[in-house]
C-alpha cells in the first residue's frame, strides 16, 4: 500500500484476495458504490413511475419535432447516446447528443431539447435549457428535484422529471436514461413499452445478484473480468452501435472508478486502423520478444499488456433495418477474436441477452459496471473518491 503525492492511496499491483473477502470489500468501498450500482433495476422502476407523473403530454401538442437534442455531460451525456441507439436508423428525426454549454446554432421552435443533469446544476444542461427557452424550442428537463434545472423548466413552463439524487452521477445511468427514453416515446421516436422496462429492470436485478460481493471470483463474472483486466491496458470494442454505447460506458467507469487508461470504440472503426494496436508494443510485440527458454528467476516482471474486451450484440433479428447486415457484424467480431489469439492478446467476451434493445444494452452494461468497481477495490482504491476531480474543480474555480 502506498500514498501518492496528492494523498492518493492504493496498490500498484492488484490484490486478488480482497475480492473474495466480503469484509475487505466493504472496508474498501466506504461510499457504497457497489450498493448504488446494484440499485440499477430499482432506478428503472422509480424513474419510469416519476416520468409517468410528469406532464409529458405537453410535448405532443406541436407534433413531431424537426430534431431532438439531448444536452448533458458525463453520465447525463451518455443518455443521448442510448436514445440515439435505441431509436436506431429508422428513427424519423435526428437524435443528437450535445455535450457543451448552450445548444447548436440551428436549434429553434421546430426542435426539442432534453436537458439532463443528475445534480440539476451542471453548466451544460442549464445553458442548454436556457438557450432552448430563449429560442422557443420545446424543452424537457431531467434532474434533481428543487434544483436550478427545475427552476429553468418552471420558467419555461416545460415538463420536468425529478430524479432523486440517491447515488453519484456515474452510478445513476438508468435513473437518468429512462426519463429521456419516455420523453422520446411521447414524441413518437422510440417504441419502449412497459414490458421492456420491466424486463430490463429484472435483467439488472439478476446481474446485480450474480455480481454481489459475497459471490466468489470463480462464479462472479464481474470479479473474473476485473482480475483479467488487472495490470493491463484495456481495449473495449463494441460489435454494433448498441454494443459500442456499452463499450464507451465501460470506458467511463474504468477511468472514473478504477483510474485505468482505456481505449474504446466501435469494432467497425477499429478495423480501419486501431486494430493495429494488437500488433504494437503492448500487444503482439510483447509476446514476440519473450524468451521461452529464459531462467524464470532472471526474467524481468511481466510488461504491461493489452487486454481486449469485446462486447457482442448480435441484434434482434436480421430483418430489421440496421446499419449493416448482422452477418458482417458477426464475422468482424470473430475475426478480431482470432487476431487477438494469434498475437497472444487475451480477450474477454460479453454477449448481449434479451428481447428488446434496452434489455440487451442493460446486459452489456451491468457486469462491466461492477467489474470497474471490483478492479478499483483490488487496487485499494475507493471508487467513490476521485481526488483529481476535486482538485481540478478547485483549480479551475480559483
Amino acid at each position: 500500500m502506498m500514498d501518492g503525492t496528492a494523498g492518493v492511496s492504493g496498490r500498484r499491483v492488484a490484490d486478488e484476495s480482497i475480492l473474495d473477502d466480503p469484509e475487505a470489500v466493504t472496508a474498501h468501498d466506504p461510499g457504497g458504490m457497489l450498493r448504488f450500482t446494484a440499485s440499477a433495476g430499482a432506478q428503472v422502476r422509480e424513474s419510469a413511475a416519476l416520468a409517468a407523473e410528469a406532464n409529458l403530454a405537453l410535448l405532443e401538442d406541436e407534433g413531431r419535432p424537426r430534431a431532438v437534442v439531448i444536452a448533458g455531460i458525463g453520465t447525463a451525456g451518455r443518455t443521448g447516446d442510448v436514445l440515439a441507439t435505441v431509436a436506431g436508423p429508422r428513427c424519423p428525426v435526428p437524435v443528437i447528443p450535445h455535450r457543451s454549454a448552450g445548444v447548436p446554432g440551428w436549434v429553434g421552435a421546430a426542435d426539442v431539447v432534453i436537458a439532463v443533469s443528475a445534480s440539476g446544476r451542471s453548466p451544460e444542461a442549464l445553458g442548454a435549457a436556457e438557450a432552448a427557452h430563449r429560442r422557443g424550442a420545446r424543452l424537457v428537463a431531467v434532474g434533481a428535484p428543487d434544483s436550478q434545472l427545475q427552476s429553468v423548466a418552471e420558467r419555461a413552463r416545460a415538463p420536468f422529471i425529478p430524479v432523486p439524487r440517491r447515488a453519484p452521477a456515474r452510478a445513476s445511468l438508468w435513473a437518468l436514461t429512462v426519463p429521456v427514453l419516455l420523453a422520446a416515446r411521447t414524441l413518437g421516436l422510440v417504441k419502449v413499452n412497459e414490458a421492456d422496462l420491466a424486463e430490463t429492470a429484472a435483467r439488472l436485478d439478476a446481474d446485480a445478484d450474480r455480481c454481489r460481493s459475497t459471490a466468489e471470483s470463480f462464479v462472479n463474472p464481474a470479479k473474473s473480468l476485473a482480475l483479467g483486466l488487472a495490470g493491463s491496458i484495456p481495449i473495449v470494442w463494441g460489435s454494433s452501435p448498441l454494443a459500442t454505447v456499452a463499450a464507451r460506458r465501460f470506458g467511463d467507469t474504468l477511468s472514473a472508478n478504477a483510474r485505468y487508461p482505456v481505449v474504446t470504440g466501435a469494432l467497425g472503426e477499429a478495423g480501419r486502423g486501431r486494430v493495429g494496436l494488437l500488433d504494437g508494443v503492448f500487444g503482439g510485440l510483447v509476446e514476440s520478444t519473450r524468451d521461452i527458454f529464459a531462467d524464470p528467476d532472471e526474467v524481468e516482471p511481466d510488461p504491461t499488456r493489452l487486454r481486449l474486451v469485446l462486447l457482442r450484440d448480435g441484434g434482434l433479428n436480421a430483418d430489421d433495418d440496421t446499419d449493416e447486415p448482422l452477418a458482417v457484424e458477426e464475422r468482424r467480431a470473430d475475426a478480431v477474436q482470432t487476431l487477438a489469439e494469434r498475437r497472444g492478446v487475451r480477450c474477454d467476451v460479453v454477449t448481449a441477452e434479451g428481447g428488446s434493445a434496452l434489455e440487451r444494452l442493460a446486459s452489456l452494461v451491468a457486469v462491466p459496471d461492477f467489474a470497474s468497481i471490483y478492479l478499483a477495490l483490488a487496487h485499494g482504491l475507493d471508487p467513490m473518491a476521485v481526488p483529481a476531480v476535486t482538485e481540478m474543480k478547485e483549480l479551475s474555480n480559483q
